[in-house]
């Protein structure tokens, strides 16, 4: 099988390798600061949705210049992704997201802005502001679904129903934006075929890259009491590698894929503990994509 991997994408569309560099303009979400929950997603730790972002409290341009110091010695020749990474980035007063969007967008040393929100912190005026910013420099924007499983959304608190994620789409369509959307593979309950069915949901839902995340059990996070009661078990390499390459199988062919698996930071991490040999973890379903 192959695929059309995030890296072939950037090379063939704009001649070189991209760093993303994790930038903040927000520090909530609306499951967060009561609107649709005070707890967070159950996976979500308490501190942040990323702990290698910059700080919000810093200018977007002081953001981008720690964060590219971070990455200087492996990116000699290559560009960067404004990624604002941290809880929900379009989750802010629309004149801050316009400052952030803005500041980043004019910075030389800046080729894409890429935006990670939800689908239902799209009001109108994001919309406008982001098509705007998509005037000056490319746009992706990520949307956290995770599933289009009802009774899996509630269980992990998602907020939000998945008929608000097709107006998301639809609005963001018209923009113009890359669209790129994030499910987490090993949810608990579901199964294969609940997993096969959001992807392929989401191939048809008509955007342009996917994002696939193996659950990870975190420190902190509400999962990790209900992983220590032994109410369910995380993925197995070879589980998670043969999800995978049925899920890489329904979604069409020009669809970007940005991620194959995730690796949770190693002193936060719970299960499942094979996770964070990555070497070894892509380089076997590198094999399985492969031979599948």
């Amino acid at each position: 099988m192959k695929i059309l991997t995030v890296n072939e994408y950037l090379k063939n569309t704009y001649g070189k390798k991209m760093y993303k560099l994790a930038l903040s303009c927000s520090d909530t979400c609306p499951n967060r600061d009561g609107t649709t929950d005070t707890r967070g997603c159950i996976f979500c730790p308490n501190g942040a949705s990323d702990g290698f972002a910059q700080s919000c409290d810093m200018s977007v341009t002081a953001q981008i210049e720690n964060a590219e110091r971070l990455v200087a010695n492996k990116n000699k020749n290559g560009g960067y992704i404004a990624y604002f990474q941290t809880f929900t980035s379009t989750y802010a007063p629309i004149e801050k997201l316009r400052k952030c969007f803005y500041e980043a967008a004019r910075h030389p040393d800046i080729d894409i802005i890429s935006i990670a929100t939800r689908s239902d912190c799209l009001g109108d005026d994001v919309i406008d502001l982001i098509k705007e910013i998509n005037a000056i420099k490319p746009v992706w924007v990520e949307l956290g679904l995770q599933t289009i499983n009802p009774k899996t959304a509630e269980y992990i608190r998602r907020g939000y129903s998945l008929d608000v994620y097709d107006k998301a789409v639809r609005a963001l369509k018209q923009t113009g934006v890359h669209i790129i959307v994030h499910l987490i593979l090993g949810l608990p309950y579901e199964t294969k075929e609940d997993m096969v069915r959001s992807a392929d949901y989401v191939g048809k839902s008509g955007v342009h890259g996917v994002k696939l995340q193996l659950l990870h059990v975190l420190k902190g996070c509400d999962l990790e009491k209900e992983y220590n009661e032994g109410k369910f078990e995380t993925l197995t390499l070879e589980q998670y590698a043969d999800i995978l390459c049925e899920c890489l199988t329904v979604l069409p062919e020009n669809t970007v894929i940005h991620r194959l698996t995730g690796d949770g930071a190693k002193k936060y991490l719970v299960a499942p503990l094979w996770s964070a040999d990555k070497k070894r973890v892509m380089n076997y379903i590198n094999k399985r994509i492969a031979d599948y």
